[in-house]
């Protein structure tokens, strides 16, 4: 489901985690969707100072139960082309020390540690490779569980249709 809200929140977010772009420089920033894969994004943008087009596939989600706890999910390739990461920007307010949970079609894959906060939330990144890509590329839905107290996860669905084509589809680093 994608939300205004969200989605503004996480194409400056993109943006940044992409070029490295200062505060100031947020404000500029609009990235453009190329293509939907499912319920996937690719959204690309030039930023001040590229030589070229970025992208990243993006999906905007909120927990069933609970409209104001919301996930943005970006994967990208890394500057250097090297690596495919996949970062989950949280709302503020999860508690950090417990990480951010996944679960693919029930199977639990285990915790990413949240590693930034910005002004709108806090991000957690795992490197997509082996055995966590193929899970995503064949799963049919993914659940990220983020705690607001120890005890109280809330688990917030992702829809996996078209992850796979999507990740196929992100751009060559130039």
């Amino acid at each position: 489901m994608l939300l205004t809200r969200y989605t503004l929140a996480a194409t400056l977010f993109l943006l940044v985690s992409l070029t490295g772009i200062s505060q100031s420089e947020k404000a500029y920033a609009q990235g453009v969707v190329k293509s939907n894969h499912g319920a996937w994004a690719m959204v690309c943008d030039t930023p001040p100072g590229a030589s070229s087009e970025q992208c990243a596939l993006m999906q905007n989600v909120v927990a069933e139960d609970r409209s104001e706890v919301g996930l943005s999910v970006v994967v990208l390739r890394t500057a250097d082309g090297k690596a495919e990461i996949m970062r989950v920007l949280a709302p503020l307010g999860v508690l950090l020390p417990n990480g951010l949970g996944l679960n693919v079609d029930g199977k639990d894959i285990g915790r990413a540690y949240f590693v930034r906060c910005f002004q709108d939330g806090c991000y957690a990144e795992v490197i997509l490779k082996g055995e966590l890509l193929e899970t995503l590329r064949s799963g049919k839905s993914a659940t990220f569980i983020v705690f607001q107290t120890p005890e109280e996860g809330i688990g917030i669905p992702v829809d996996l249709n078209g992850f796979s084509e999507g990740y196929d589809s992100i751009p060559k680093v130039q």
